[in-house]
């Protein structure tokens, strides 16, 4: 079937958020910050100079809509192909006939592929010289981040245009737009659309147009007319139509990491409230909590170390609940592992410490280990002269002895005045002067 037709082979029509794809560059809603009178992609179609692009973003923001726009508004041929079911066939055939075209009529071919991050990398390579050259004018759309899942040069070729989430103003006009049409809409009903209801359906939506029209189809076709042949759509219907919210979150892709970046970030921020919602986020889209957990323990380590040693204790222990426990149940621990590293006192100090000890490692020179810290406990050890001179630290005051531990001298832990750690400082500072005068009376 053409991906823009709006009726099957069977007649049967298309839902609404299809009948309603705008088929004018005035009818398209959404997108304002690339998308609009002097924007780039506007002044691009009007001139009908339109280059290879690619359309990203997550679902019913208008990737499709703005590609049917330009179907209606480009003198360039049009084709298009789903990159789920098509293969390097298919698009061999349209570049053949692409070039064909332009040998003997001097016509572009736009070629739009939906789902484009379906196609692998042998597929996107045949699509990678005709690009080039111009033959095609690639129109891609998905809803991965093509800078993951496109090949490096297809996307160097290309301009990148980001969908965002529609506002909820943009789907309450679209609401209306398709209640007023008599032709592809639902103006052939006489339709009472509450505020109220509209606003439910433009929230819930979460900047989806495509749930939001279909939510409101599904509620018209399916509530009675009152005695005056009005279709009263109320909240109680809105709230039966759309059913449970579709959380906007794909456990395989880089939405799945830009929410974990949000929660771990919202952590290390000191904002519970934030690093809750998307702790609620991921188990309500059905994240697996040993992935959360791990991330709860590796920042309880880099972000609190040790201003706060605590922190670590409850994410392991919540990790492992996450284990021993399974879900639903696992969902507390977590929660209460999440409200006290975000609240506790932070320090990066340690991991700070090993980042810069790691460097040392792998650009400087190796440094030898000082014959009194080596092993002396097997038989020859002594004859080496290992082991020899080494001061046993309890056997002195405090239970600690100035001598080198290495050959030299490196300052690699410096704790904050955070928490917990504002007392490892003290003593820290301590035992470094202690050793500074031992080495320099030994001098």
């Amino acid at each position: 079937m053409n991906l823009f037709e709006t009726k099957s082979k069977e007649s049967t029509p298309a839902p609404l958020a299809v009948r309603m794809r705008p088929q004018t560059l005035e009818q398209f809603t959404g997108q304002q910050h690339f998308f609009g009178e002097g924007k780039l992609l506007t002044r691009m179609l009007k001139a009908d100079r339109l280059a290879s692009i690619i359309f990203y973003g997550p679902p019913g923001t208008g990737k499709t809509s703005l590609a049917y726009v330009i179907a209606h508004t480009t003198r360039a041929h049009f084709e298009q192909l789903n990159a789920a079911d098509a293969n390097v066939a298919d698009v061999r055939r349209i570049i053949a006939a692409a070039r064909e075209r332009r040998r003997l009529e001097g016509t572009r071919t736009v070629l739009f592929v939906d789902e484009l991050h379906r196609f692998n990398k042998a597929q996107q390579d045949v699509l990678l010289p005709d690009v080039e050259d111009g033959v095609l004018i690639l129109i891609g759309a998905t809803t991965h981040n093509p800078f993951f899942s496109i090949n490096a040069p297809l996307i160097s070729r290309s301009q990148i245009f980001e969908f965002r989430p529609l506002s909820t103003d943009d789907i309450k006009q679209l609401l209306l737009n398709a209640l007023e049409d008599t032709e592809r809409g639902l103006g052939k009903y006489r339709v009472s659309l509450d505020d109220d209801a509209a606003d439910f359906l433009a929230e819930i939506s979460d900047g989806d147009a495509r749930r939001a029209l279909n939510a409101l189809e599904i509620g018209v076709l399916t509530t009675p007319a009152d005695k005056d042949g009005v279709i009263r759509y109320t909240l109680p219907i809105a709230e039966e139509s759309i059913q449970k919210k579709a959380v906007v979150y794909d456990r395989d892709e880089d939405a799945h990491y830009d929410v974990a970046s949000a929660f771990i970030k919202s952590m290390r921020g000191s904002d519970p409230d934030a690093a809750i919602y998307w702790l609620a986020k991921m188990l309500e889209a059905g994240e697996d909590p040993r992935f959360i957990a791990r991330r709860i323990v590796i920042c309880a380590a880099e972000d609190v170390g040790n201003a706060a040693p605590m922190a670590l204790v409850l994410a392991t222990a919540a990790l492992e609940a996450a284990e021993f426990v399974g879900m639903p149940e696992a969902q507390i621990p977590l929660a209460q592992a999440v409200t006290y590293i975000a609240t506790a006192p932070k320090s990066n100090a340690s991991y700070m410490a090993l980042e810069k000890a790691l460097a040392d490692v792998r650009e400087g020179r190796t440094m030898p280990i000082p014959e009194h810290l080596r092993d002396a406990n097997y038989p020859g050890a002594k004859r080496l002269g290992h082991g020899e001179g080494y001061k046993y630290a309890h056997d002195y005051k405090d239970h600690f002895v100035g001598q080198e531990y290495i050959p030299e001298q490196r300052i690699y832990y410096e704790p904050s005045e955070q928490g917990h750690e504002r007392e490892l400082k003290k003593r820290l500072d301590a035992w470094r002067k202690r050793k500074q005068e031992n080495t320099s009376g030994e001098q």
